[in-house]
């Protein structure tokens, strides 16, 4: 009997043991879960102060920033009525205040020795009536672009580049050096038909006028007129490339254009934007000499011994354009073909009564098709064109270039 209550004893002893060490255990798990959500919810709670803080700093930084730009343009106003303030405030940053005076300095001196246009909230694309695949359009009045298609992206602009020709050659030649005489050396030639130029017409060792070299570089866009003009004033044809890049500087335009010769034979190298040639065009129809060749229809070059009758030389966008109504006047024109290129041109309009516009169109598939691209285009930005004044089925025909020419 004894023995059995002994061993009962055991037994019960081993159950209450048991639940002890189950309640134990459940305790000890109960205790785990507590720390490990209290270490969940301290990271969380770190986490957000952090975020918190970094909130905190910016609007601090924000509202300080806002208050900074009040204090200098009250700084500027002050400036600007005594210099000498300056002097008698130690904590003015001098280092701030010299960058901000240099970049409108520097804005400045862009507007004042360069020609600029602005994309707006009103620039427009362009239609599908319009084939080439670079174009631009900016009234030169308002400085803005009125309507773009891949305006500042990179091209080939061919014979667009004597228009900077003639602009670099006018700048670096006297009024009373026109009439000077130069002669068309064999290699000027040879230059020219070596690389399937266009040519005047000038013959080997012909001496000519300055004055027919600007014609015969704009009017047929002439190779040896070109060379001829480029070493009559830098003795050379490279160094006068070197005097068109140095323009570009001075338009602000050498970031985005570089010449390699001044005719504009294909060159990797040599590249422009529609957007570049209308501030060259531009610049251009501001010199006189300039806006006189490139107005030009027809001329005819000095009588000389080797040509006794000149040569009548013309320049065709103007005389193609010439009875196409477009509410205005197409008075300066240069026209451009390499293979690289296609059909390219630069163009300039006025209606007299303050619209005066440029077009560039790069990149079209035929010579008509590029001017009647130029001309779709001033009759959608002249307010002055008549649409009933147009011979429709003429000017199709001529567009897909099956007119005589």
């Amino acid at each position: 009997m004894y023995a059995i209550r002994l061993e009962l004893g055991r037994e019960l002893e081993d159950v209450l043991f048991q639940r002890m060490q189950q309640k134990k255990d459940e305790q000890e798990r109960e205790a785990e879960i507590y720390r490990a959500k209290r270490a969940y919810l301290l990271r969380k709670l770190l986490k957000f102060s952090v975020h918190l803080g970094f909130l905190i700093g910016i609007l601090i930084f924000v509202f300080a920033d806002i208050s900074k730009i009040r204090e200098w343009g009250e700084l500027k106003e002050e400036l600007a009525k005594r210099p000498e303030f300056i002097a008698s405030n130690p904590i003015i940053d001098t280092s701030v205040l010299d960058e901000i005076r240099k970049r409108e300095e520097e804005l400045e001196l862009l507007k004042s020795t360069s020609y600029y246009a602005e994309e707006t909230s009103e620039t427009e694309g362009m239609s599908e009536e319009v084939i080439g695949k670079y174009g631009i359009v900016v009234d030169i009045n308002n400085n803005r672009i009125l309507a773009s298609r891949e305006g500042r992206t990179r091209m080939v602009p061919a014979s667009m580049t004597k228009v900077m020709t003639v602009l670099v050659a006018a700048e670096n030649i006297a009024e009373d050096a026109l009439d000077d005489d130069f002669t068309i050396t064999p290699e000027i030639n040879y230059y020219a038909s070596s690389h399937g130029a266009s040519r005047v017409g000038f013959k080997d060792n012909e001496t000519v006028k300055v004055r027919d070299l600007f014609y015969g570089t704009i009017l047929p866009s002439g190779a040896d007129a070109a060379v001829g003009l480029a070493t009559y004033v830098a003795g050379g044809h490279e160094e006068f490339v070197d005097l068109m890049n140095k323009k570009l500087e001075t338009l602000g335009l050498s970031e985005t254009s570089h010449f390699t010769n001044c005719v504009g034979l294909y060159d990797e190298n040599h590249y422009s934007t529609c957007y570049d040639m209308a501030m060259i065009m531009r610049a251009a129809i501001a010199n006189p000499l300039c806006k006189e060749v490139m107005s030009t229809r027809i001329y005819t070059t000095t009588p000389t011994d080797l040509n006794p009758n000149g040569i009548e030389i013309s320049n065709w966008f103007l005389r193609r354009a010439e009875d196409k109504p477009i509410g205005a006047t197409i008075t300066c024109a240069k026209t451009g073909y390499v293979k690289q290129s296609g059909n390219c041109a630069v163009s300039f309009a006025s209606d007299g009564a303050g619209n005066d516009i440029i077009v560039v169109i790069g990149n079209s598939n035929g010579s008509w098709r590029c001017i009647y691209d130029h001309i779709a285009l001033y009759r959608k930005y002249m307010p002055g064109y008549d649409p009933s004044t147009a011979d429709v089925a003429k000017e199709e025909a001529e567009a897909e270039g099956n007119a005589a020419e």
